[in-house]
């Protein structure tokens, strides 16, 4: 495997490479897995502003607007072990929705956006080491849903940067408190053009 090579996501027009350096990663039948190491992660703490941005993530240029979807699946053995969809900018304009292992040891959609500190939020416990997970461009802003199937959606996040910086999509996986996390992005989907609208389910 190599990190510094540029990849090619199936049905993506944008070419990857690597933010942070993997485990392991591999492309196959459609599939991209990603292993984090140990006590790696994206996160500026709100209240101290410690900041750890060393998690490998696979990050390309996608044009417009633009809707991508997958199914992610993650071997959630620590608390905060995660498979995300993610947006970079820079060190301190990112954004993140990760299905992610809480606390309590139970999957969840969670979204993370920074914008100078992480603004953190919890949202629905999927109850399963597996869902899908969708990232929007909508001209100056972009939203976030989840769904159970991969056909009717559910919103978590609409928001905005600063300024219009066209951040990077990509991939990532992360273990914070654990010694490592291995995700599978699957039946990845990238459509241009926006959402029409944002609470509707399509």
């Amino acid at each position: 495997m190599a990190t510094s090579a540029v990849w090619q996501v199936p049905g993506v027009p944008a070419e990857f490479d690597w933010l942070g350096v993997p485990v392991h990663a591999e492309m196959g039948g459609g599939s991209l897995v990603v292993a984090a190491g140990g006590h790696t992660d994206w996160f500026v703490d709100p209240g101290s502003g410690a900041t750890v941005l060393n998690a490998p993530a696979l990050l390309g240029a996608a044009p417009g607007e633009y809707t991508l979807s997958c199914r992610v699946e993650a071997e959630l053995r620590a608390t905060f072990d995660a498979g995300a969809l993610v947006l970079w900018a820079d060190e301190h304009t990112w954004a993140k929705l990760a299905l992610e292992r809480s606390p309590q040891g139970e999957a969840m959609v969670v979204s993370v956006v920074t914008r100078g500190e992480s603004d953190d939020c919890n949202s629905v416990i999927v109850g399963a080491e597996s869902t899908w997970l969708r990232v929007a461009s909508l001209g100056p802003a972009y939203a976030f849903h989840f769904s159970l199937d991969g056909r009717r959606w559910q919103f978590v996040r609409h928001f905005r940067f600063p300024e219009r910086t066209a951040p990077r999509i990509g991939f990532e996986a992360q273990s914070p408190t654990g010694e490592g996390c291995r995700a599978r992005f699957s039946e990845i989907v990238y459509r241009p053009g926006p959402l029409t609208d944002l609470r509707d389910g399509s």
